[in-house]
Parts: C-alpha cells; sequence; structure tokens
C-alpha cells in the first residue's frame, strides 16, 4: 500500500459520481474553504479550483467515472490522485456516510497523508485496455452461451451433440436439433448471438493488435517467444500493465498481478490469508492461462511441473508455474529480452 506524503498550501477531496461531484477544499491546517455539490462539468470544477491552481492537489476515489477529472486536472496542470478503494474503504469508514462526509474525509486523508493510491492509466492506452476487456467479456459470454446448448441436450435426455460451435456449419446444424419448437427457439436465439460474436470478433482483434503495435511494439513481440503467450495473452499483459517501470520491484509486480498470496499475522499466530481479491484479476487471469498453456507438448515443462509436485498438490504447482512465469516476464520487459526456456526451467 502507497500512500501520497507531499505537502501542498491546498487539498481537494472529490466525492465523485456519474452526474455530480462533492467538492471539499481545506487549507494546511484543516480549514474548510469550500464544500459544496456540483455538476460533472468541467467548466464548474474549474471556477472552484482556479484560485488553488498551482498550490493545490485533487483526489478523488477511483471508480469508473475518474477518466475525465485525471485528464482535467492533466489538461490544467493541477496535481492528481487516484486512491484505491478496497484500501479506502478500510481506512475512511464510519458510522455515518454521506457525499458530503466523503469528500471532506478524502481531504483529510491527503492532507494526513494516508490517501492510499491507486495507478492513473496513461490516456493513450486507456481506451484500448477497455476495449480489451470489453472483448474478454463477449468471449467468456460467448463460453457460456455454448455452455447452455450442451446443458439442454442433457437437459432434455437427447444424444450428446458431436460439433464444435465455433465453427458455422456446426451452429447451423443445432437450429434444427430439438423437437420442442420452444426448446429450439431458445438455442437459435444463442446461434444468432454467436453468429454475431464470431463476426465481430476477428476484425476487433485484428483492431486492437494494430493498436499494440502502436503503442508497444517491442513488448508485444517479447511476450509472444514465451511457449503458451500468443496474440490475446501478449496483449492482455501489455494493456494491464500499461508501464512496466511503475513496479520498483518483481515483489511488488507479483502482488498486483495475485500471484502471491499475504498472510494474516497476528501474535505471532497466523490466520490464514488475506487481501486475495485485491490486485489485477485480468493478470492473473492471463498468467493462469499461459502456465496451463506452457506445458502443451512441452516435455520439459511438464517434467518442471512433475518435480514441483513431489512436495505440493497440482494446483499449487500450477499456481507456481504462474508465480514463476509472471516474475520471468517482468525482468524480460525491464531488460527487453526474449524468453529463454532452458534458463527458465533451470531454478
Amino acid at each position: 500500500m502507497n500512500f501520497y506524503n507531499n505537502m501542498h498550501p491546498y487539498y481537494c477531496g472529490i466525492d465523485l459520481h456519474a452526474r455530480l461531484l462533492y467538492v471539499c477544499i481545506i487549507d494546511n491546517t484543516g480549514l474548510i474553504l469550500v464544500h459544496k455539490k456540483i455538476k460533472d462539468e468541467p467548466e464548474a470544477l474549474l471556477k472552484l479550483l482556479k484560485p488553488y491552481i498551482g498550490d493545490i492537489v485533487v483526489g478523488v476515489e477511483c471508480m469508473h467515472c475518474w477518466y475525465w477529472v485525471a485528464d482535467f486536472c492533466k489538461e490544467n496542470t493541477i496535481d492528481f490522485i487516484l486512491g484505491h478503494a478496497l484500501y479506502m474503504k478500510a481506512i475512511h469508514g464510519g458510522k455515518a456516510k454521506n457525499d458530503k462526509i466523503d469528500s471532506y474525509k478524502i481531504a483529510k486523508l491527503i492532507r494526513g497523508g494516508n490517501f492510499p493510491l491507486a495507478y492513473v492509466y496513461d490516456k493513450d492506452m486507456r481506451a484500448t485496455r477497455d476495449l480489451l476487456r470489453r472483448r474478454t467479456k463477449i468471449v467468456r459470454h460467448g463460453a457460456d452461451l455454448k455452455a447452455h446448448v450442451a446443458n439442454t441436450t442433457s437437459q432434455y435426455n437427447l444424444p450428446a451433440h458431436n460439433v464444435n460451435l465455433k465453427n458455422v456449419c456446426d451452429r447451423e446444424k443445432m437450429r434444427y436439433y430439438f423437437p420442442d419448437p420452444v426448446v429450439q427457439r431458445s438455442i437459435n436465439l444463442n446461434m444468432a448471438i454467436l453468429d454475431c460474436y464470431h463476426k465481430e470478433l476477428k476484425p476487433l482483434e485484428h483492431y486492437i493488435e494494430q493498436m499494440a503495435k502502436q503503442h508497444n511494439p517491442v513488448h508485444l513481440n517479447i511476450l509472444q517467444t514465451i511457449n503458451g503467450i500468443g496474440r490475446i495473452l501478449a496483449l492482455t499483459i501489455i494493456y494491464e500493465i500499461g508501464d512496466i517501470n511503475r513496479f520498483s520491484s518483481v515483489q511488488k509486480f507479483s502482488s498486483y498481478s495475485r500471484l502471491v498470496k499475504c498472510k494474516a499475522e497476528s501474535a505471532g499466530k497466523t490466520y490464514g490469508t488475506q487481501g486475495n481479491k485485491i490486485g489485477n484479476a485480468h493478470l492473473k487471469w492471463a498468467f493462469s492461462e499461459a502456465a496451463v498453456l506452457l506445458l502443451r507438448h512441452n516435455h520439459n515443462a511438464n517434467k518442471y511441473l512433475e518435480k514441483l509436485q513431489k512436495r505440493m498438490s497440482k494446483a499449487k504447482a500450477l499456481s507456481a508455474l504462474a508465480h514463476k512465469l509472471g516474475r520471468c516476464v517482468y525482468y524480460m520487459l525491464k531488460k527487453e529480452t526474449v524468453f529463454d526456456e532452458a534458463k527458465f526451467l533451470k531454478g
């Protein structure tokens, strides 16, 4: 957990919502100078902050609509910090809660050096990252639709369909598979959505890849030298990391990627782990997938996994391999070197 410790004459805490902002400005003695609700308009925010520009820092809690505030502050040369939502919840919990209190507490956290920082993602790559996340969500929904077709087949005790719904001709077969017209109508709906996804996903993936070649072509090529990391996993890792230099150590990168667990200890006793959901779920997924794919048709990698399994379960061994892969990626991107499988499996 990193805190913002810089000193300023004035501190601004904003409780941010989709259609309004509650703004609190205090000075370095804690005196409230401004405490009011405004609309989500840059002009209204600028009017409040203008007398303090150059001497103020603005802090907001990380939520879905922080982008425009960050861009606004950058355009007007105002220091901006983003608060980690999970850590802030732990720090400024209280009996009473409303927008007015929240904005004041955010300002007080900044002034007191207790404001937990989140990463302000670069504007140039931000939209592409969101598009890639949207693509992942669509693919997973497509998998749910395919699973629904298989479940419906067994639900009505019909012979298992030996088709791959990724193929157009196989999807066409499923349009006439069920004797009940109502059930068939439900399946046809699935097929129509899958047809649409199939049509849109390939051009979308090509578009994202072209954007990555503009943003970070070196890292894109480096990542694909790893057996098990293809185009989609490489794109996911690039856009979820953003700037690799924001991680000062491999330990911090591993923690952010959810590749390590943190012990909960008190009075010399261990109470399991906590904070397992803090970090980037997309990176956790990418490295877990890469670890499994690395083992495919790879005798040396499978031998290494068997070696790990002598002292732990298979699930833990796969997690350890994913962690090792994450550490490897960190150093590869830092040093801009390609993957060396012999060196990777040697340790």
